[in-house]
């Protein structure tokens, strides 16, 4: 009789975890995340062409190859004209085209610059800034909050009225990362603005700009000024603060200096009557510089801004250029990435659901969606059974909080529906112009949701994605399938293992819901406080001690963690990995899990956690990151198992270790 076939095996050792890139020579109670995870930090170097590098990354890595097969196989396919494969495999190659880009050199760039060199008044100015707005934030479910243009654009649900979609405007206009680039003091902060100066000056000599170091200055001046009316990221993050419903007649009154009628009229809103304004302080100092700065520098940054949209899409020079700046100065990149990868994410940017229509049908079988769908169940279970057990919660905010689990939505690999790209012009041999319509495609995407119903369905990420999201205002979860794949979930490896790495993600994303954001929307996605004051000051405490632990890590030093910028993100792991650590042990019934090469199943599920925060970190990528970003570097969310108390015993962790906390000191949150 032939040999079964042999059991597939776990894509890390023989459970799942990498146990030769572990460091046991340190105790798990004195550097968990060392313990887990110290021999591979030792020996793995970050590419010359990252900034960063982890789990997260190669497995973007791989995905990256995938999608690669698959527009190259659309760029030889002869697909119908018009077709989505047509039009995926034209975008792709004439990006490719780098011998036709570079015969173009600035050529693409001129009749922007030709439209911005006729702006003669102020009313002018304003309908030009108008055209530029596009729909390129989102600060609720992707996290992403700033944008370069003078203002960004985002169409989601009204956070008043979550059965229609409302026109949020954002503050913008900076080309560098946040507002601590322009206005903190410190030596790395400094060089970086010396440098940008220099970068800006050089990108209007390629554009054959006259003046252009004298530019530069006022370019940057300018952006100074905006930089100073800037919100903080972290009150950007205030949802109670950024709630400001304006009439499109408040503009002219609360923010006097633009022309919004002609703002509005070129954006495409000119029938828009609703807005809500994040952040009103910094639409009313913008719209004042619109009306104060002189005509000549707004059309010099305008330029140099429209040489920032174009770059990747330009000649060498000017992608060398923008490499030299925002790669190696602002991320601290040594290589700009191959030619392919860029191509590979543009595609994904353009026309993201449409590769990821492929790459779901190449890449995700049913099965691990099948799997995925179980744990999310006993995921949600476990957080219910939670608030069932808070003994600091009354029973009137634990039924609200019941009533919001119940409703969660979970979208698993890919959305019920795909995009339609039938509307979207792709023009082979255009690599600019390519770009520039699908970013407009996007835009008028999203203005023509404006009156109509919403869609609670709608993803915000690309299957294609390694990443995972939390959208408040749909109260829905989503996990692309790029990200279910090992080290986060492999089919093959020990469950202890997966409930550690995607069930932790899944769990953290559950909480989301119910992190210090998520938490002020009710079952409906609607801002409301459903807490009696009691249990949301009780709540808040917690929150506190969380931020207070996370202030007190020092990544470098001379920067701390902001415990306070991070906090959603902290909340969501603390309480996420509790919830997964519970699921895992209810999906054991009453069976004792194996010891697997002398590890329990508490201390591979924990193991298997700590796993997927490998990070490793350029220091000028890391600076940006403590400022900007609002997760925690990985070494210390992987840190936070220090708070629940089954880590203790699972790896006999005792006072006086370095991560040991006394059962007060641990923070619980849900």
């Amino acid at each position: 009789a032939p040999a079964a076939p042999a059991a597939p095996k776990p894509f890390f050792g023989s459970f799942g975890v990498d146990t030769p890139g572990m460091d046991t020579s340190v105790a798990p109670g004195d550097d968990f995340y060392r313990y887990v995870n110290g021999k591979w930090a030792d020996s793995t170097e970050i590419p010359p062409d990252r900034s960063a590098f982890g789990m997260f990354t190669r497995l973007n890595e791989d995905a990256t190859k995938q999608t690669r097969d698959l527009l190259e196989a659309a760029a030889k396919s002869d697909a119908p004209a018009g077709s989505e494969d047509r039009k995926l495999g034209d975008f792709y190659s004439s990006f490719m085209d780098e011998a036709a880009i570079e015969a173009k050199g600035a050529t693409p760039l001129k009749p922007e610059l030709d439209r911005i060199n006729a702006v003669a008044n102020r009313k002018a100015l304003a309908a030009l800034l108008g055209t530029t707005l596009r729909s390129d934030v989102d600060p609720l479910n992707t996290g992403k909050a700033t944008t370069d243009r003078l203002l960004g654009l985002w169409v989601a649900e009204d956070l008043n009225d979550p059965s229609r979609y409302a026109a949020y405007l954002l503050q913008g206009g900076l080309g560098l990362p946040d507002r601590d680039f322009y206005l903190k003091d410190t030596p790395r902060f400094k060089e970086v603005r010396e440098k940008y100066q220099q970068h800006i000056a050089a990108q209007l000599k390629n554009a054959g700009i006259p003046d252009a170091e004298a530019k530069a200055r006022a370019i940057f001046g300018l952006e100074m000024k905006i930089a100073q009316i800037h919100w903080s990221a972290q009150d950007t993050q205030d949802v109670e603060k950024v709630n400001n419903p304006w009439k499109q007649t408040d503009f002219a009154k609360k923010a006097p200096g633009m022309d919004w009628a002609a703002y509005f009229a070129s954006a495409g809103l000119a029938s828009q009557k609703d807005f809500i304004v994040w952040q009103p302080s910094a639409i009313t100092g913008i719209a004042k510089l619109v009306g104060s700065e002189p005509l000549q520098t707004w059309k010099d940054y305008l330029a140099f801004h429209a040489i920032m949209h174009g770059t990747p899409y330009l000649s060498k020079a000017f992608v060398d250029a923008g490499f030299d700046f925002s790669g190696k100065t602002l991320s601290g990149t040594q290589q700009l990435s191959d030619r392919w990868k860029r191509g590979v994410n543009f595609t994904n940017f353009a026309m993201g659901e449409a590769v990821g229509k492929r790459y779901v049908e190449k890449h995700f079988p049913p099965a691990a969606k099948a799997e995925a769908d179980q744990m999310v169940k006993n995921i949600l279970a476990a957080l219910g059974r939670h608030i069932d057990a808070l003994e600091w919660m009354s029973p009137e905010t634990k039924a609200r909080a019941k009533e919001k689990l119940g409703t969660v939505q979970v979208g698993i690999g890919h959305p019920d529906t795909w995009r339609d790209y039938s509307a979207l012009e792709i023009v082979k041999g255009d690599a600019f112009g390519n770009a520039e319509r699908a970013e407009l495609f996007e835009t008028k995407r999203n203005l023509a949701k404006l009156g109509k119903p919403v869609d609670r369905k709608e993803w915000f990420m690309t299957s294609q994605e390694v990443n995972a999201l939390n959208s408040p205002q749909q109260n829905s979860i989503i996990f692309p399938a790029a990200i279910l794949q090992p080290p986060f979930f492999d089919p093959n490896a020990d469950p202890a293992v997966n409930y550690g790495g995607i069930g932790s993600v899944i769990g953290h994303e559950i909480v989301h819901s119910f992190d210090d954001v998520g938490a002020q929307f009710d079952a409906k996605g609607k801002l409301a406080n459903w807490w009696t004051p009691k249990d949301l000051e009780q709540f808040k405490a917690a929150g506190k001690a969380l931020a207070a632990q996370f202030n007190a890590y020092k990544p470098l030093p001379d920067m701390n963690v902001n415990g306070e910028l991070t906090l959603g993100e902290n909340i969501a792991d603390v309480a996420g990995v509790s919830i997964a650590h519970d699921a895992y042990v209810m999906s054991l019934g009453d069976k004792p899990a194996p010891t697997l090469d002398g590890f329990t199943g508490e201390q591979r599920f924990f193991m298997g956690y700590a796993q997927v925060w490998r990070t490793k970190f350029r220091e000028p990528m890391l600076r940006r990151l403590l400022v900007t970003d609002g997760h925690s570097p990985g070494m210390f969310r992987a840190a936070t198992v220090r708070n629940l108390d089954a880590w203790y015993p699972a790896f006999n962790v005792k006072a006086g270790q370095g991560l040991y906390l006394t059962p007060e000191q641990r923070v619980k949150v849900w």
